[in-house]
C-alpha cells in the first residue's frame, strides 16, 4: 500500500509539472512568483547556504554555482575573491535533432516555488513535447543539486537525445573530465567529472554528475567536447503521448571543505543514484518546512506578501545552521564586492534570523568566533587592544577590502556591530554556556578594543577620530556618531554581560560608555560627524541611534532627526536606508509615512521578472541580501512591534498600515511564538 501511494504521488506531481498554468494565474499565490516574459531578464538565485545556482532563462540551463566560503585570490595583485564552482547544472534537448532554446519554443514559463524552494521552467517545443524542469539546490545535501526534468510527448513519435554537461570556468587551471562506470556487486554506477585548480592554485574543485532513470538506464555515452565542458548524452525513443522522466543530479566540492573533494562529490551522486533519488528531495521540502515555521503572514496586501515572503526566502537560503558560515551582501547570488562578509550580516540580516532561527544566527555569530584571533592579532597591528575585526572579511579573517577602499583602513564601527549582535543573542537565548564560552569572549575583547581606540578629552569626555563611518561618502570623520554609537552600546553591553557572568570586567567601558561625545546643530539635531555641515549622505548615519542602537530614544529628537536626515540620502545609495526611517516612523505611529518609506526600501530595486532586489535604484547587482534583512526589519520591529530586550522578544505598540488587514508573525524565538496584529 505505502508503494502504491508513492506511485501515485509520482504520477500526479508528474502530470502537474507539464499541466500548463498561466503566470498570471500563478502569481495569485502567496508562494509562488511566475513569469512568462524573457524580455527583460535578471535571474533568481536558488541556494542551501552551501552552493548557489543561478537559473537561465534558456530551458534547462543556468548561469553559474557560487561557493560560500571557498576564496582565491582575484587577480595577481588583488584580494580575495569567491569561487565559482564547476557547473554541473545544464542539459541540452535534442529532438529529431532540432536543440530546444529560446527562439524555437512556445508557452515558455518559469516559477520560482518560496515554499520548497524549486525553480520549473516549462516550455512546449515546437510539435514534439511539453518539457519541465525542476532545479533544486539540495537543503539536505549542501553541496548537490538536481535538475528533474518530465517530458509529455504530443502527437508524433519522437527520438529524443539528452546531454547532461559540466562546465568548468575559463581560468580555471589543469582541468580534467573524465567518465567512469563503478561497479559493485550489484550496482554499475556511471559518472561524469571534471576536476580543476582555482585560478591561483589556493583550491582543488571537484564536480561529479549523473543521470538518475526510474526506468532502465539507457546507454551512456560520453564527449570530452573540450578542455572545459564534458557532457554525458544517451538517446531514447518515445511513443506519441509516453510520458518520461529523469533527473541529472551533481555535486559540487573543494579542498576548502574536503581533504579529498574528487572522491566525496562522486559519493554524494552516488547516494542519490542508488535509490535515494526521491529522498533527498523530500528530505528538502521537509528541511524548506521547518525553516518556514518563521515566517510571516499579510492579509490584504498580496504584492507586499510575496516581496516579504522573498526577502526571507533569500536569508533562509543564503544561510544554514550548523555551519559557522556568515552571509554576504549579495549571498550565494552572485561574486559581488568578492563574497566577502560586512557589517551587512550583524546590522541588517541578523536581526530577521535572530528572531526566527536562533540556529542560523548562531552559526553566523560563529563565522566571527572562529576568526577571534585574527581580529586581536590586527588589533595590534595597528596599536589597539583587544579585536579589532575587518571591515570585508573573508575565510582568513584578514582584512580583505581592496587597499584602494578606505572602508578597510577606517570603517571601523564593524567592530561594534559584532559585539551587538552577540549580546543579542544571548538576549534572545538566555544561554548563559554560550555567553561564557563564546559570548564574553568577544564581548570582552570588542570593548577593549574600543577603550583604546577612544581618546581622552580635556573636559573629561571622550572621542572616536578618523573613521569612516556608515555615511561612507565621509572620511576621517570625527566622532562619527553611528560609530560612537555603536561603540557606545557595545561597551554598555560588555558591561552587562559581566553582571550575568559575575565577571569583574573593566570599569573604565562604563566612563568611555558615558563620556563618548555627540554633537548638535542649535536646531538640536544630531550632527552626522564634528564638522558635518548639511552635506549629502550615502545612507543613514545618525538615524540608526534611534533604531537599532536605542541611543537617542525621547521622539522629539527621533523626529527631528529623521526629518533633517531624510532628504539628504543620496538616490543612488544602498536599500537599507529608508528601511530604517519606516521603522522609526511607525514606532512613532505614523503607519502611512513609514508604509510608503517601506516601499521606497525596496520597490525602486526590485528587478523583471521575479523581483530579485539590487543593491540600489540605478544599479543592477542581485541579489541584495542586506536589502532584504531591512525592508524584513521594518515590518519586524516597526509595524510589528517587536523589540529585543532583556525580557527576549516583547512587542510594543504595533500598527499596520491601511494596505494591511492583519500582520501575523509566526515562529518568534526559543518558543516559537506567534503575534498577531489586526488592522483598524
Amino acid at each position: 500500500m505505502v508503494q502504491l501511494k508513492k506511485i501515485i504521488y509520482i504520477l500526479v506531481l508528474f502530470s502537474c509539472s507539464l499541466k500548463p498554468v498561466q503566470a498570471q494565474d500563478l502569481n495569485k499565490s502567496p508562494w509562488q512568483i511566475a513569469t512568462a516574459d524573457f524580455s527583460n531578464y535578471t535571474g533568481i538565485s536558488l541556494a542551501n547556504g552551501r552552493i548557489g545556482i543561478l537559473p537561465s532563462a534558456e530551458p534547462g540551463k543556468t548561469k553559474a554555482i557560487i561557493l560560500n566560503n571557498v576564496y582565491d585570490k582575484e587577480s595577481e595583485f588583488g584580494v580575495s575573491k569567491v569561487l565559482l564552482g564547476i557547473n554541473f547544472a545544464n542539459l541540452q534537448i535534442v529532438i529529431q535533432q532540432d536543440t530546444l532554446s529560446l527562439e524555437n519554443c512556445s508557452n515558455w514559463q518559469q516559477v520560482l516555488d518560496m515554499e520548497k524552494a524549486s525553480f520549473t521552467t516549462t516550455c512546449r517545443f515546437k510539435e514534439y513535447a511539453d518539457i519541465s524542469f525542476t532545479l533544486y539546490a539540495l537543503r539536505g545535501m549542501p553541496y548537490s543539486g538536481m535538475v528533474d526534468v518530465a517530458i509529455k510527448v504530443l502527437r508524433k513519435d519522437i527520438s529524443l537525445q539528452v546531454a547532461g554537461q559540466i562546465n568548468c570556468p575559463s581560468n580555471y587551471k589543469n582541468v580534467q573530465s573524465s567518465y567512469r562506470i563503478l561497479r559493485d556487486l550489484d550496482a554499475r554506477m556511471p559518472i561524469l567529472q571534471t576536476t580543476a585548480e582555482s585560478p591561483f592554485g589556493k583550491h582543488q574543485l571537484a564536480t561529479t554528475a549523473t543521470f538518475i532513470f526510474q526506468e532502465e538506464r539507457p546507454l551512456l555515452v560520453p564527449k570530452l567536447a573540450d578542455t572545459l565542458n564534458a557532457q554525458l548524452s544517451f538517446i531514447k525513443s518515445l511513443k506519441a503521448d509516453e510520458n518520461y522522466h529523469f533527473a541529472w543530479s551533481g555535486a559540487v566540492c573543494s579542498s576548502q571543505d574536503f581533504t579529498d573533494p574528487k572522491n566525496e562529490s562522486e559519493r554524494m551522486v552516488i547516494f542519490q543514484l542508488l535509490g535515494n533519488k526521491q529522498a533527498v528531495i523530500d528530505r528538502h521540502i521537509e528541511l524548506w518546512a521547518e525553516l518556514w515555521k518563521g515566517d510571516i503572514e499579510i492579509e490584504g496586501d498580496l504584492e507586499s506578501q510575496r516581496d516579504i515572503r522573498l526577502a526571507l526566502y533569500h536569508l533562509y537560503s543564503f544561510a544554514r545552521e550548523g555551519s559557522n558560515l556568515s552571509i554576504a551582501p549579495m549571498g550565494l547570488s552572485a561574486q559581488g564586492y568578492n563574497g566577502h562578509i560586512f557589517w551587512d550580516t550583524e546590522l541588517w540580516m541578523f536581526p530577521p534570523l535572530l528572531v526566527f532561527n536562533q540556529a542560523i544566527a548562531k552559526s553566523v555569530l560563529n563565522y566571527r568566533f572562529d576568526r577571534l584571533e585574527m581580529a586581536k592579532k590586527k588589533a595590534q597591528n595597528y596599536g589597539y587592544k583587544g579585536a579589532m575585526f575587518p571591515w570585508e572579511s573573508d575565510d582568513t579573517g584578514e582584512e580583505a577590502t581592496p587597499t584602494w577602499a578606505l572602508t578597510g583602513t577606517f570603517e571601523h564601527h564593524i567592530t561594534a556591530d559584532i559585539g551587538i549582535a552577540f549580546w543579542n543573542y544571548y538576549q534572545i537565548t538566555k544561554d548563559k554556556r554560550w555567553l561564557q564560552e563564546t559570548g564574553y569572549p568577544v564581548l570582552k575583547e570588542v570593548a577593549d578594543f574600543w577603550l583604546s581606540r577612544a581618546i581622552a578629552n580635556s573636559d573629561g569626555t571622550y572621542s572616536i577620530n578618523n573613521v569612516v563611518g556608515a555615511n561612507e561618502f565621509y572620511h576621517h570623520a570625527n566622532d562619527n556618531a553611528f560609530t560612537n554609537g555603536s561603540a557606545k552600546t557595545a561597551l554598555q553591553f560588555a558591561l552587562k554581560a559581566t553582571l550575568v557572568l559575575k565577571e569583574k570586567g573593566n570599569l573604565l567601558w562604563q566612563d568611555v560608555a558615558d563620556g563618548l561625545v555627540f554633537n548638535h546643530f542649535t536646531s538640536g539635531v544630531t550632527k552626522e560627524n564634528s564638522e558635518y555641515n548639511g552635506e549629502i549622505i550615502k545612507q543613514v548615519d545618525v538615524n540608526l541611534l534611534a533604531y537599532p542602537l536605542n541611543v537617542i530614544t525621547d521622539s522629539k529628537s527621533i523626529l527631528q532627526d529623521l526629518e533633517y536626515y531624510e532628504p539628504k540620502i543620496a538616490p543612488e545609495g544602498p536599500a537599507m536606508s529608508h528601511s530604517v526611517l519606516g521603522v522609526l516612523y511607525a514606532r512613532l505611529g505614523e503607519p502611512e509615512k513609514a508604509f510608503k518609506l517601506f516601499k521606497k526600501s525596496y520597490e525602486p530595486n526590485k528587478r523583471a521578472p521575479f523581483g530579485a532586489l539590487s543593491e540600489s535604484a540605478f544599479s543592477n547587482n542581485p541579489y541584495f541580501a542586506t536589502g532584504a534583512g531591512g525592508m524584513l526589519q521594518t515590518v519586524l520591529f516597526g509595524f510589528g512591534g517587536l523589540h529585543i530586550t532583556e525580557n527576549g522578544i516583547v512587542q510594543k505598540n504595533p500598527c499596520l498600515p491601511k494596505q494591511w488587514k492583519k500582520l501575523t508573525i509566526k515562529g518568534l524565538g526559543p518558543d516559537s511564538k506567534t503575534f498577531v496584529i489586526d488592522g483598524k
